[in-house]
């Protein structure tokens, strides 16, 4: 079985997906020192509002409908990525990359320099050189969200991505916070969501390309919404196992929370899709952002006791071709109990990692809505995040626990997390972030029958903070 990113190690045991990374900033530098892979070879797709990113730190923007009707491939090349190209090639940092900037400028390796020095990126390093800024490609790395279908309602979620969340703010009004991340009208115009009963032109237009688009992936990835909820999913994985694909990474991101009746389906969808030479790999992604209790409360709905046990049922079940890794969104509320997650993680690389590497981790940080932003917090909490990492680097992978322990690129990004953490927000927007954060957690303690300082007590503290400025904004 193919090896996974990040398993081969050099003599300094340092894994080839940072080694990658830092081969990738050089040829990088050496075209200009603000191009990026992903803008021209992955695409994040949202369809249920027409929306595209390269990746998840860029705003999304929109799809020209008028273009999608011309050519479907225009999902991924729209003018604004193209003009983002052209940017990047002339040495001119897009704003709209300004996380990867900041981690740069704090001396880190970024996201751009990671995704770029990945095997689906890098292969075409010179062909895109050499086919300019103005051209289209097809992307090889695409993720994708049909529709909003969603049982859970995660607290930075909206109504754009989950039908839940929607069914909630149609019942009882946005919530009362400045900024209206979740409110009616926010979702109008561009932004409005396409009911899962109406016909999409975006998703329309998908399944014009996919012929096109399918010869030269190697990486998709659906996402949601919850998609073990829509059919588009299973279209995918009857496609693929009419048209067997032996270069597929193929993905789901899931919450592992749905029926009992669709997991069962998903599991047999699975099973079959990881027998034989179908596809490469299969690669399991799982939201949760914390453990236990603190993780139900962020994701409404979900019961993590199910998540964990269906965990264990996943990598028992289907012991072959494929990997599971955990999509840790970092948050404010996902501190406390980080290091209760990642040892539940580390127990599982020890009983499931044997002869290749099958449970991982990442830790995205969260950028909208900003109050639960990582940068909002006390000091007091980025050293509790040290003190993870001082933890991982003593659990560090070695040749003796090679599989079982933490990646160096997994410490390197959380310390970018802490970089990210530390960044200096302008005192007014703080205040005004902290303010939203006790009232929108204050309305959600009343829909959901919830009580934040019962489930995390030690932020009373943080939460008294909130109280204070949501009085005087």
């Amino acid at each position: 079985m193919q090896q996974n990113k990040g398993d081969e190690v050099d003599t300094d045991f340092k894994s080839k997906f940072l080694s990658d990374a830092e081969i990738a900033q050089q040829k990088l530098n050496n075209v200009s020192p603000s191009m990026c892979l992903a803008k021209w070879k992955q695409v994040s797709l949202h369809l249920t509002t027409g929306h595209n990113n390269s990746c998840y730190h860029p705003p999304l923007h929109k799809i020209d409908i008028n273009d999608i009707k011309k050519d479907p491939a225009a999902l991924h090349n729209t003018e604004h990525k193209k003009q983002q190209r052209k940017l990047m090639l002339e040495g001119t940092r897009p704003s709209e990359c300004s996380y990867c900037w900041a981690m740069e400028d704090n001396g880190k390796l970024s996201d751009r320099h990671f995704r770029s020095g990945e095997p689906w990126a890098a292969k075409d390093f010179d062909s895109i050189v050499n086919a300019g800024w103005n051209e289209n490609v097809t992307p090889s790395y695409v993720e994708v969200n049909f529709n909003s279908a969603c049982n859970l309602k995660c607290s930075y979620c909206s109504p754009q991505f989950s039908t839940s969340w929607m069914e909630e703010i149609d019942n009882h009004g946005a919530y009362p916070t400045t900024i209206p991340h979740n409110a009616p009208e926010y979702f109008k115009g561009d932004r409005r969501r396409i009911l899962n009963r109406e016909e999409n032109p975006y998703v329309d237009a998908f399944w014009k390309w996919w012929p096109e688009l399918y010869p030269e992936l190697k990486h998709f990835r659906m996402t949601g919404g919850e998609p073990l909820m829509d059919k588009n999913t299973y279209r995918v994985f009857d496609y693929v196992l009419d048209n067997h694909k032996e270069d597929l990474h193929l993905a789901v991101t899931s919450n592992f929370s749905v029926t009992d009746k669709l997991w069962k389906k998903y599991k047999s969808y699975v099973t079959e899709l990881c027998e034989g030479e179908k596809i490469e790999h299969y690669m399991q992604y799982v939201s949760v952002d914390t453990w236990g209790r603190q993780a139900e409360y962020i994701r409404s709905g979900l019961d993590f006791d199910l998540l964990w046990s269906r965990v264990h049922e996943f990598l028992n079940d289907i012991p072959y071709r494929n990997s599971l890794t955990f999509i840790i969104t970092m948050n404010n509320l996902s501190v406390p109990n980080l290091d209760k997650l990642l040892e539940g993680i580390l127990e599982l690389r020890k009983t499931y990692s044997d002869t290749y590497q099958r449970v991982w981790f990442d830790t995205p940080v969260l950028h909208t809505p900003e109050w639960q932003s990582l940068q909002l917090l006390p000091d007091s909490y980025a050293f509790k995040l040290t003190k993870i990492k001082a933890w991982m680097e003593d659990n560090i992978e070695t040749e003796q626990t090679r599989f079982h322990g933490f990646k160096d690129y997994e410490i390197q990004r959380l310390d970018r997390d802490i970089a990210w953490m530390r960044e200096t927000v302008e005192e007014n927007k703080r205040q005004r972030h902290m303010a939203d954060f006790y009232k929108f957690f204050s309305e959600h303690d009343s829909r959901r029958n919830t009580n934040f300082i019962e489930t995390f007590p030690e932020m009373q503290e943080w939460w008294n903070d909130c109280e204070r400025q949501s009085k005087l904004i």
